[in-house]
Order: structure tokens, then C-alpha cells, then sequence
């Protein structure tokens, strides 16, 4: 079989995926026509992740049940990005790693190399695919890491605009609105949740604990605690911020104060690799040239 015949194999494939989608979002988003006369209300449009957890069901619905907690909790702790449930994230690493294969197939008919066609394409797209099937992971782990840095880096802040709303007289609810209103962050996202389940009917401790525990960030954890602890025993929570406030300070100084003492050590193989090359090619560079030119 000719690369040609190959090339137009993997295009009739491809066309026929894009006709099927497009085929399958009109009938999804098809709008519902009025019966016997009675109005009926437009139906909401479906997102395309929403679509594709439709397709790939039949596949993600087979996920361990002693996976699918642990992925809810990551979803829960990067923030729910799309409204992805754990079978809607399997749909979305399965279709990346199908569009992933369908390249890595093309770039393997497309690219000529010594190694036979028919060995080259198939290997290509099952490295692509690999690679598609875990980029949507990897992807999580960044927002996990980078939703947690966040709140670390506001907590401190956060919690001293929160001790001085309690100060003044005003109740908890107050200031943790008040640190909505003031942050536009994953911290600020994450204490609106914790509002939103308290206007629903949760109790507001076990809003918070909850709150703790998806978000994994050990201070918001330990802050927590605190205000539950002080909450059972009749203990001002206005004092008990301060002291946790003061506390995170210092924690974040001493941080600050490691990452400074270790930056010296750090600095050791960018300046071997990158300055030390540079400055001996700077200095012994024209003696060289001398030398060459008194040897010839």
C-alpha cells in the first residue's frame, strides 16, 4: 500500500469524525418543538464537554469506583474547571488522546524517515496518543498546584481583613463576604462556595471543614480547625484570628527567609553552565588569538 493511498485513508477518516460531530451537536442542540399548542421553553445549549461525555459514556461509565473519588477530588481542588465530573474528565483525556493519535498517524505518513511507513504511523500515533491520553493529568496537577499557591499567598491578607471585620463588631458571615469582595482568587472563589451551601442550609462549620479539606492547603486547614475549636468552646474568635494571623506571618517569613539561603546554592550551575563558559571565552579569548597568529 502506497504512502498516497495512505495519506487519503487518514483524511476519509478524519472528514468522517468532523461530519459525525457536527452531525451529533445539531441533533443535541436541536431546539423542542412546541406540542399541542403549548409553549415550550428553549432548551439550554450543551457545552461540548457536556457533548462529549455524552459520547464516550459507554467508555468512562467503566471507571474503578475506588478511582472516581479521587479524581472528584482533585476536580473539587483545581476548581471545577467547566463543571467536569469524573466521567466528563475521562471523556475529555479520551478524546484528546484519539485527536492526538489522528496527528501523530498523519505526521507519520507525512514525515519521511528510514524506517517503513506501515511501521513508522502506527508507532507514531501510539505515542501520540499516550501523550494526549495524559496531558489532560498533567494539566489537572498544574491547576491543583497553582489554585493552592494562590491561596497561601492570600491567606495571611485574608485573614486579617478578617480579624479586623470581627473587630469591629460584625459577624463571621460578614467578613468571610467581605474577603470575597476583596479577593478574586482561588481563595476568594473557595469562601464563596462555603456562603453559597451556608444560604442553602449547611451549617457553617461543616461549610468551612469541607472547605479545608477540598482545597488541601494545610494553614486554611489548620485555620479552620481553630475557628471550629473556638466555636464548641466559647473562645472570642476575634482573638484566636489574631493569634492565627500572626502566626501565618511568621510562618511566610520563615519561608521567605529558607528560599533566600537556599537561592545561593541554586545559583551554582546556572553560573557554572551559563556565566563561567561566557566570561573565560570574554577574557582568554583575544590572548588565543594572539597566540594563534604568532604561531602561524
Amino acid at each position: 500500500m502506497s504512502t498516497t493511498v495512505l495519506v487519503a485513508i487518514s483524511a476519509g477518516v478524519i472528514c468522517a469524525i468532523v461530519v459525525v460531530a457536527y452531525f451529533v451537536a445539531i441533533d443535541q442542540t436541536k431546539p423542542v418543538a412546541a406540542t399541542n399548542g403549548a409553549w415550550a421553553p428553549p432548551p439550554v445549549r450543551t457545552t461540548w464537554i457536556k457533548q462529549l461525555e455524552a459520547l464516550a459514556r459507554p467508555l468512562a461509565s467503566r471507571m474503578p469506583a475506588h478511582e472516581t473519588a479521587p479524581l472528584r477530588q482533585k476536580l473539587s481542588r483545581a476548581g471545577d474547571p467547566g463543571g467536569l465530573t469524573p466521567a466528563g474528565f475521562q471523556a475529555v483525556r479520551y478524546g484528546v488522546a484519539a485527536l492526538f493519535a489522528i496527528i501523530g498517524l498523519s505526521l507519520g505518513l507525512l514525515i519521511s524517515l528510514p524506517v517503513p511507513t506501515l511501521v513508522l504511523a502506527p508507532l507514531a500515533g501510539a505515542v501520540a496518543a499516550f501523550v494526549g491520553y495524559w496531558t489532560p493529568r498533567l494539566w489537572l496537577e498544574q491547576r491543583i498546584s497553582q489554585r493552592r499557591h494562590q491561596i497561601e499567598r492570600s491567606l495571611a491578607e485574608a485573614t486579617d481583613l478578617l480579624t479586623l471585620v470581627v473587630e469591629s463588631g460584625m459577624s463571621l458571615d460578614e467578613g468571610l463576604l467581605s474577603i470575597t469582595e476583596r479577593f478574586h482568587n482561588a481563595l476568594g472563589d473557595e469562601i464563596g462556595k462555603v456562603l453559597r451551601e451556608i444560604r442553602l442550609g449547611r451549617p457553617r462549620m461543616a461549610a468551612l471543614e469541607h472547605m479545608a479539606e477540598s482545597t488541601g492547603v494545610a494553614d486554611l486547614h489548620h485555620l479552620i480547625e481553630s475557628i471550629v475549636q473556638s466555636d464548641q468552646m466559647g473562645v472570642p474568635i476575634a482573638r484566636l484570628l489574631r493569634v492565627q494571623a500572626m502566626e501565618m506571618r511568621r510562618r511566610q517569613r520563615q519561608t521567605a527567609q529558607e528560599r533566600a539561603a537556599s537561592a545561593s546554592s541554586r545559583m551554582v550551575f546556572p553560573m557554572v553552565g551559563c556565566i563561567f563558559p561566557v566570561l573565560w571565552i570574554v577574557l582568554l579569548g583575544p590572548a588565543i588569538i594572539q597566540i594563534l597568529k604568532s604561531l602561524h
